[in-house]
């Protein structure tokens, strides 16, 4: 941060509205006058700007390039001014003028321009000022807050919607053709709201008050406001400088015992301005204009990205701010006129964007594909050696053997009598239908999942599986069945209808935590908190493989298939299990009871931490090196299975440990980018849902419309990786759009809290179960009429195998 002017004034301006654009800045002088700074030449004379009687209380400048206005306005005058035609009247010799628009209103402590510069909000007492630019004029006053007014913003893509802020620590949406309140929000906190911003882009609005609280909310075309995220700086603060001082014990140590707890007011936000030609143009990083300094946060994921303090720059002249005025400058830059809280000083600040380039620079990230084969030592090279017959050695030499090989000899037909009739050839055949065995190896013939579908939204079905809680729910890669882990120990396997009855699987002695059905769809696995896992085939209501038996000391939170299905994966405790296995659905009538099939263990990890495992993700579609663990100590650990060590941990991921994690597998119904499948989902109680990238090891959004204060809520990605569903406590499903913080659809009227979530594959469905065992599916408004038989003839995809 460079400091390009500081100015000595005659009097405090700490809580004064200064006005800075990418071109000028200005200020009061003596009171009752204005200098007004350029930007690019600050040694070029300032343009001085006379007219009021009364002191100066506001100034802002215009939002258009061509002409620079600038409104300043006092007690007695409220005046526009051209700023390049007081130039050249200056220039001239003649007295710059402006035009008067406002007489008498009061004390105005707050201007603001509409996007089009043609009318001014003018905020005075409890009321705001509606005045055309152009002449003297008054549209119209707007009363209703309870407060003083602190800010009011014209909203950027309707004209005719006005926002407006209060000591009364509420805000308002105004409709300026009605002269009404569309919206009116509760007390949001015990402090006085202070500051209001618009996203465009996302048409949200962000406000904040004096004790550093930020608000964003969605402004849709019906105005009804509703929560996307809230924010605490000096929480998003203290966690910054636990992320960054496990990197730098020793200092913060040291600095942690000269810190002083300080509060920070939000006086100013603004956008930060793209940065051009790089990778950073997507990015919502927000400015935060504070009391010690100025805040980068990053919108999507609602965390402190850096912060730059005053105390750390000893060449600017401001060590305490008490107003601020952001623009975005020339060059890739963004200016800041900063008045001092204590002295009667104001300073112009510059900060190049490429300096904020480092904030986002990383480590190297991982890919799920892998880049390279997997190494000989690899633990995913690991055989299971299968027993050969023992055939009995054969002694002696060649024994003599019989000519006729059968108990029973055909005769040579000499006693039978002579044929009459000669050789005819058979013309009626009719050939025999091909075996449903054929048909199977023909291959299957599927319909493509629409990937211009809308969210599923509309309920179809309300069944209940009883009184036990629905802790887990997965399709198979077909679409055709589900498979539902229950509170009560049971597995059920429905038809993907819901229609008919289930059927159903028992053996387990406490809830079922995780199922995971097989690639080839002919066996899936199930797991328990009695620390057991089983193997199950359609049709056999016992278990193929059975583990148990003290094999594992603690609950098995987490089980599924892996790499193409040829491991077992597993967490218990602070252990993963990657485990050998062959699956023999044979049995002896005698030895019933013997298991035939094979168990190995191909391999023990443990977390770096030795933390309890709480939730994995593995993708076993393809081959994969990456598993995905969460751990109690609230930790995401990415362990390479090529290499069998963690190859990267993510410390205080979340506030709370993770009790889901789920990775974008998509598929093969549908088609997605490559890079997609590296996005991944976590869920924690009270810290909402996030999403991050595995390029960058980094949360690229948050989703938090949702209420999850206690119960284990899961989240699904939809298969063609557009939508994202969670549980809510509050009777509710959400679907969000996975490119807005802000959700698309609510899907009420479900009659307990929603603990698990899931897409179907193949068609634009999802299901959801709640907490006291109901069953509710949600078909795609644009394909409720989609057929739940995916053998229509599209493209042709052949069998997979295990």
């Amino acid at each position: 941060m460079i400091e390009k002017l500081s100015l000595t004034c005659d009097r405090l301006l700490s809580h004064r509205q200064l006005a800075c654009c990418h071109s000028y800045c200005g200020l009061p002088l003596h009171g009752n006058e204005m200098l007004i700074y350029s930007n690019m030449d600050i040694e070029q004379q300032p343009l001085l700007l006379t007219g009021h009687h009364g002191e100066i209380s506001a100034m802002t400048f215009g939002k258009g390039s061509r002409p620079v206005l600038l409104c300043s306005a006092s007690a007695d005058y409220i005046i526009v001014w051209d700023i390049e035609l007081c130039q050249r009247r200056t220039q001239e010799g003649k007295v710059a003028a402006g035009t008067v628009i406002g007489t008498l209103l009061g004390e105005v402590i707050h201007l603001s321009f509409c996007f089009s510069d043609e009318r001014v909000a003018a905020c005075s007492g409890a009321a705001v000022h509606i005045l055309t630019s152009k002449r003297h004029e008054v549209i119209s006053t707007l009363t209703g807050h309870l407060g003083p007014l602190t800010s009011a913003e014209f909203c950027p893509w309707n004209k005719d919607i006005l926002v407006t802020t209060s000591e009364d620590r509420t805000f308002k949406v105004w409709d300026l053709k009605m002269e009404a309140v569309c919206y009116q929000s509760f007390v949001l906190t015990a402090s006085p709201l202070l500051s209001v911003f618009f996203l465009e882009e996302n048409r949200h609005l962000i406000t904040g008050s004096v004790d550093g609280q930020v608000w964003c909310f969605s402004l849709p075309d019906n105005h009804k406001c509703h929560l996307v995220t809230k924010m605490d700086l000096q929480k998003m603060e203290k966690r910054h400088h636990q992320l960054t001082s496990s990197h730098q014990a020793g200092v913060a140590d040291q600095s942690a015992a000269d810190k002083v707890e300080t509060s920070k007011p939000i006086l100013k936000m603004a956008l930060c301005d793209s940065f051009t030609g790089t990778s950073y143009e997507d990015r919502n990083w927000l400015y935060v204009g504070s009391s010690d300094g100025l805040y980068v946060v990053d919108l999507a994921t609602s965390e402190l990205l850096t912060a730059l303090y005053f105390k750390d720059y000893p060449n600017l002249s401001i060590t305490m701010a008490g107003s601020w005025s952001i623009s975005p400058g020339w060059g890739n830059s963004m200016v800041f006129l900063v008045s001092s809280l204590f002295t009667p000083c104001v300073a112009l600040l510059e900060l190049r964007l490429c300096d904020l380039g480092w904030i986002w620079a990383c480590g190297e990230g991982f890919s799920v594909f892998p880049s390279s084969p997997a190494l000989p030592e690899s633990p995913l090279n690991a055989e299971l050696k299968k027993k050969e017959p023992n055939h009995p050695k054969k002694k002696g030499g060649i024994k003599e053997q019989p000519l006729v090989f059968h108990s029973k000899v055909k005769s040579s037909g000499y006693t039978s009598a002579p044929r009459r009739s000669m050789f005819s050839p058979k013309t009626n055949i009719q050939k025999n239908p091909s075996s449903k065995k054929d048909a199977k190896n023909t291959g299957l013939f599927l319909r493509d999942y629409p990937a211009d579908s809308a969210a599923p939204t509309v309920p179809q079905i309300d069944l209940s599986t009883g009184n036990k809680p629905v802790y887990c729910l997965q399709y198979s890669g077909d679409g055709k069945q589900i498979l539902c882990g229950l509170g009560d120990s049971s597995v059920l396997l429905y038809k993907s209808s819901l229609t008919g009855s289930p059927a159903v699987y028992t053996g387990h002695d406490k809830p079922v935590s995780s199922v995971s059905w097989s690639l080839n769809r002919q066996w899936w696995l199930s797991a328990s908190e009695d620390q057991s896992l089983r193997i199950w085939t359609q049709g056999s209501p016992e278990p193929v493989i059975i583990m148990g038996n003290s094999m594992f000391s603690k609950p098995i939170r987490s089980a599924q298939f892996y790499y193409l299905d040829k491991f077992l994966l597993l967490a218990s405790g602070p252990s993963l299990y990657l485990y050998l296995y062959n699956v023999d659905i044979t049995r002896d009538s005698i030895k019933r009871y013997q298991q035939r099939s094979v168990v190995k263990l191909a391999g023990r990890f443990a977390t770096t931490s030795a933390t309890d495992i709480t939730a994995l993700s593995a993708i076993s579609d393809f081959f994969s090196y990456i598993v995905l663990v969460c751990g109690s100590d609230r930790s995401i650990q990415v362990f390479d299975m090529n290499k069998g060590t963690v190859a990267s941990e993510l410390p205080d991921a979340h506030n709370k440990a993770i009790h889901c994690v789920t990775q974008n597998k998509g598929s093969m119904f549908s088609t997605q980018a490559p890079d997609s499948h590296n996005l991944f989902l976590t869920s924690a109680v009270t810290d909402g849902v996030k999403i991050w990238d595995l390029r960058t090891l980094r949360c690229v959004r948050r989703y938090e419309n949702h209420l999850n204060r206690c119960h284990p809520c899961l989240s699904a990605i939809s298969p063609c990786g557009r939508f994202i569903a969670s549980g809510s406590e509050d009777n509710c499903a959400y679907v969000y759009d996975i490119r807005s913080s802000s959700y698309l659809h609510k899907l009420q009227k479900h009659s307990d809290t929603v603990l698990s979530v899931t897409f179907n594959p193949a068609t634009p469905e999802l299901l959801t179960g709640t907490l006291d065992g109901k069953l509710r599916l949600f078909q795609s408004s644009s394909g409720a009429c989609l057929s739940h038989d995916t053998s229509a003839a599209v493209h042709s995809i052949p069998n997979m195998t295990a």
